[in-house]
């Protein structure tokens, strides 16, 4: 399976490439293509180191939409601000096939904490923008929004988690959900339709208000 980050330079695109190159090949996007292939090699080095050389998959590095162009699977780990701009950049160059994953969150923090921008503001779920972005509706996949980048970074690591999955197409959420199991001890748990992404999306300002004031690190959530 061809898996495509775009913004995968970040911690959150390098932990995605790092677990899932083992098995897939990962094509990690940036806005200057140099960018994305130096941190490719970065991440190539390290996954090889990581796993003894038994990798069956492969990391490359691209500019943004050259990378949307091809993937089977598109993660956008990108700002919440640049949904619109991006979205619009890529309508019409995805395949029709290609399933989207937000794991984006609308927040930002002021004098209290950290905040939820849609409920604080009025403004739209970041699932729903992605979801106006690229139709149709049924490709739009959210997940990944409590996950720790510096636990999905450390390969030797399990989670030890659960990630919320929302989206309209069952095909479209078991093929996430493979992906997700693949990474060692995340647990992907269905929440439902896409419009609940808000639900999952929310928990990131209070799990990092939770940590900053309890002297937590790395938290993540997990059902029992």
């Amino acid at each position: 399976m061809k898996i495509g980050i775009v913004g995968g330079t970040g911690g959150m695109g390098e932990g995605f490439a790092l677990r899932w190159s083992q098995k897939h090949d990962i094509i990690v996007g940036s806005r200057e293509a140099q960018k994305a292939k130096e941190a490719a090699d970065n991440y190539t080095k390290a996954a090889k180191e990581a796993f003894s050389g038994a990798m069956s998959g492969s990391i490359s590095g691209d500019e943004n939409f050259a990378v949307a162009k091809g993937a089977d699977v598109l993660i956008l780990s990108i700002p919440y601000e640049f949904i619109g701009d991006t979205c619009a950049k890529m309508s019409g160059q995805i395949r029709n096939d290609c399933i989207v994953v937000s794991p984006i969150v609308p927040m930002t923090r002021n004098d209290n904490g950290f905040i939820y921008i849609p409920l604080e503001q009025g403004k739209k779920p970041a699932a729903e923008l992605v979801a106006e972005g690229l139709p149709p509706r049924s490709r739009i996949v959210s997940a990944f929004h409590t996950i720790s980048e510096v636990k999905l970074k450390n390969v030797g690591q399990s989670l030890d988690a659960d990630t919320f999955i929302c989206g309209d197409d069952q095909g479209a959420v078991a093929t996430l959900t493979g992906l997700v199991s693949e990474i060692s001890g995340l647990r992907p748990v269905y929440l439902g339709p896409l419009s609940l992404s808000y639900q999952a999306e929310i928990l990131t300002p209070m799990l990092l208000n939770a940590a900053r004031r309890n002297k937590m690190k790395n938290p993540g959530v997990k059902l029992t």
